[in-house]
């Protein structure tokens, strides 16, 4: 089982790679490799998560040594649960938008499938390794992959963000490197549970060193993670990428979530001395402010692109302050909300370029062999003549009773009011469920910064649904003709798949908690995860003489 811990990171770089092979045309033939590739790898991902969690909670984590050196001198890749959950919710996306994908956006560029690929490489490894150098490393992946896939399609308003989001993340990688420089500097490994091992042993003259070096790295994964005020970049770029791009990176907005939830459990816990908790005032103050930001700018939003951007920064927001409380049970009710606001983020996404498909307006009405205007959907362009002067009318005088909804309309308004109880924490469905875990948690947290937590979460939903309720009036309950939408099964069903993994996490409320508490009690228990990495051993060959010898 180790083996396959290495296998969602090699399986995407191979395709890629394949891919280059076959050259610039073939694409239906690159379709079908990505489709496979990437099923098997969510396949991979969730053999991963059910032997994990098959585990006992002492001895859930697999350690894989990829150059078989001792740890802490070569690179490490570790699954535990919330790997696991974090690699699933990876495939679970990556599948939902490549589906999407194949109606029409991977025409739109050369190397979109190769882009792809190594998009789900750098999230993949991202989430299972153990060292801050490959952490970079994988980070730099998925952030190459991603500024062609955001400009993927052309077009002067996503060369424009493309530009403000590679200028951004440029910076923060640069004092990434920096904060790693200096962790090095101060404990001489870059491996993250080496660090947390040595980290009570720096001597006091280092402590503000390595404080500072920290700092730095958390705001470059902050940054990354869209905590305000540095994410003025990702409203603008979200929403100008083509859907299932956009659908895509709301998975890289929690590799910052991850980055932060990792480490400093890891590094700062409350048993870590002088150090314990460091920064946690500054999370949940950080979170809080992202939160309120992310709500209003919902609001605001005049464009559904735009609100789902900002929905997306509310959830890091709720998520980043989650973590700063350094709770078991509030960080456990976190993680079911980052598994369903993700899904419900993604659909949302993948929903804006079907609603905005569906506002078209005919520029002239159909005719009918009478010469008269036929019926659109909603409305007609000219009164009849001839109804029953005893029928229920509209504003228009057409005949209310008996008249057709398009099934293609029909799905839109289904999934919308789906994605919208799931976005906004309403009952019944697993947003809710999310924010109720969180909120029970709070109560047993006598702070004033829990009470503000509390009052932002009703707050921010009651805003959420005031936004998505707003835009479900203006696509829904119109007076205008629409066009004859037609729509593909390729995408629909990635939606309908995506929001029934969210009513199913509703359904199955009870295993899904348990699961994420469990993860939750492992991450603040951080001398598990540092046990089981820093006990790994190589594998040992068996020699030619002890082979002839029959030895074991």
């Amino acid at each position: 089982m180790q083996h396959l811990i290495v296998a969602p990171v090699l399986l995407p770089l191979a395709t890629a790679a394949l891919m280059l092979i076959l050259g610039e045309g073939r694409r239906p033939v690159k379709t079908l490799i990505n489709l496979v590739s990437t099923l098997a790898g969510l396949a991979l991902a969730i053999t991963l998560l059910m032997w994990v969690d098959g585990q006992d909670a002492a001895g859930a984590f697999g350690i894989y040594l990829p150059g078989n050196w001792p740890v802490p001198f070569g690179i490490v890749l570790v699954v535990d649960r919330l790997s696991a959950l974090m690699i699933v919710l990876t495939g679970c996306v990556g599948m939902a938008a490549l589906l999407y994908a194949t109606a029409r956006w991977h025409q739109a560029g050369v190397h979109f499938h190769v882009l792809f690929q190594l998009q789900l490489m750098g999230l993949y490894g991202a989430f299972l390794t153990a060292d801050l150098f490959n952490l970079f490393v994988f980070f730099e992946v998925l952030l190459a992959a991603s500024y062609g896939l955001l400009m993927h399609g052309g077009g002067s308003a996503r060369v424009r963000a493309g530009l403000h989001y590679i200028a951004i993340n440029l910076i923060a990688s640069l004092l990434f490197l920096i904060g790693v420089a200096v962790l090095y500097g101060v404990t001489g490994t870059l491996n993250m549970a080496d660090i947390a091992q040595k980290l009570p042993q720096v001597p006091d003259s280092d402590r503000g060193l390595l404080h500072a070096g920290a700092a730095i790295l958390a705001v470059a994964f902050l940054a990354k993670a869209a905590l305000w005020p540095l994410n003025f970049w990702l409203p603008p770029a979200y929403s100008a990428a083509s859907a299932p791009v956009a659908a895509l990176f709301v998975i890289l907005t929690k590799v910052g979530v991850y980055a932060i939830l990792r480490l400093w459990t890891l590094c700062f816990p409350a048993s870590a001395g002088e150090s314990a908790l460091f920064g946690s005032q500054f999370l949940v103050a950080g979170g809080l402010a992202t939160l309120a930001f992310g709500s209003l700018g919902m609001l605001a939003a005049q464009q559904v692109g735009r609100l789902a951007s900002y929905s997306i920064i509310a959830s890091a927001g709720t998520l980043i302050a989650a973590i700063g409380f350094d709770q078991p049970a509030l960080s456990g009710g976190a993680l079911f909300y980052l598994a369903s606001s993700t899904l419900a983020g993604c659909a949302l996404f993948l929903l804006v370029e079907l609603l905005d498909r569906a506002r078209q307006v005919e520029d002239t009405p159909h005719r009918v062999d009478d010469g008269r205007p036929a019926l659109p959907f909603f409305a007609d362009t000219e009164p009849r003549l001839d109804v029953n002067p005893d029928a229920n009318l509209d504003e228009n005088e057409e005949t209310l009773i008996g008249r057709a909804i398009p099934a293609a309309l029909a799905f839109l308004g289904v999934t919308f009011t789906v994605c919208a109880l799931v976005v906004t924490g309403l009952p019944p469905l697993s947003g809710f469920v999310g924010k109720l875990a969180m909120l029970s948690a709070l109560l047993d947290v006598h702070t004033a910064a829990a009470w503000a937590f509390f009052g932002l979460l009703i707050v921010s939903g009651l805003f959420a649904a005031i936004a998505l309720v707003r835009v479900g009036m203006r696509h829904f309950w119109t007076s205008q003709p629409l066009t004859a939408l037609r729509l593909r099964v390729v995408e629909t069903l990635p939606i309908g798949l995506l929001l029934a993994a969210c009513v199913l996490l509703a359904v199955r409320a009870e295993p899904a908690l348990a699961y994420m508490r469990a993860t939750a009690e492992s991450l603040h228990q951080p001398s598990r995860y540092i046990d089981a990495v820093m006990t790994a051993k190589p594998w040992q060959s068996i020699s030619k003489a002890q082979a002839t010898e029959g030895k074991p």
